[in-house]
């Protein structure tokens, strides 16, 4: 009969206790493992995880895309502040010429648009060059000088039709760039890529094509809101000079000068 002695039976114990912690420390490790991988392979959640994680050629066409919102930002904070009709189309200044233009005092109104410059102003001083030679040269010069001014005010509104355009192209490189390498991903892994690894190749591709569109829609509905206000000003511009300056009207036209008689006729 086998009787285990008391000093066996506690090595025993202490031999099973070494070894079943052994096992938890490796258990632990391959589950620290395990969840270290699956992190790694997780797809980024966070705002800015999912803008960059195209990899290089995806976040140098994000940084384009960011550039050309910040421009479209910028045009269209600057045109809420240069078209606004009390800044370009003064209403006190337009009866104000009037008063003087009809009460014979040009000068006088000359040098009140000079003091306060605007879209209007511009367009009266160019009208009051032009009073010797009648009204219809008045007309000529307020028509070329309004054209001229209208394309310097839509000339930065234009800017904002080029990013409409431009952002979503850009987006779309990104987008085939992106599905190019994704692509060649699979095909250098000899088919061994799964379809998560594919879908989080397209998906991150995607990404630059909707920033493009999140750029394009804004700046496509502030371009045509612009250029109507654009319109809309010019022609009340026209309006306003034509009324200022109507009292001109009444001016006779300049005497032409007699023609000279032919050589050899007597006076």
């Amino acid at each position: 009969m086998f009787i285990r002695s008391p000093g066996f039976s506690g090595l025993t114990v202490f031999l099973g206790t070494l070894l079943w912690l052994a096992h938890q420390r490796l258990a632990a490790q391959n589950t620290d493992s395990a969840t270290t991988a699956t992190e790694s392979a997780r797809p980024p959640e966070g705002f800015f995880e999912i803008l960059f994680s195209g990899g290089p050629v995806g976040i140098l066409i994000m940084l384009v895309l960011i550039g050309l919102s910040l421009t479209a930002a910028y045009l269209i904070f600057e045109q809420l502040l240069t078209l606004r009709r009390k800044d370009l189309l003064p209403q006190e200044l337009a009866d104000s010429v009037r008063s003087l233009v009809a009460a014979g005092r040009v000068a006088e109104a000359d040098q009140l648009c000079r003091q306060q410059p605007s879209l209007l102003s511009f367009l009266l001083l160019q009208g009051l060059s032009e009073i010797n030679g009648g009204w219809s040269a008045i007309e000529k010069s307020l028509e070329d000088a309004l054209a001229e001014q209208a394309a310097r005010l839509f000339r930065k509104v234009e800017y904002l039709s080029v990013i409409g355009n431009l952002a979503p192209m850009v987006g779309l490189l990104g987008t085939v760039t992106g599905m190019i390498l994704a692509f060649h991903r699979v095909a250098s892994s000899g088919g061994a890529a799964g379809a998560p690894e594919l879908a989080e190749g397209i998906y991150q591709a995607l990404v630059t094509t909707v920033v493009g569109l999140i750029i394009a829609i804004p700046s496509l509905g502030a371009f045509a809101i612009f250029r109507n206000r654009v319109d809309e000003l010019a022609a009340e511009a026209a309006y306003l000079a034509m009324h200022a300056l109507g009292p001109l009207k009444a001016r006779p036209a300049p005497a032409s000068k007699p023609p000279l008689p032919p050589r050899g006729t007597a006076p």
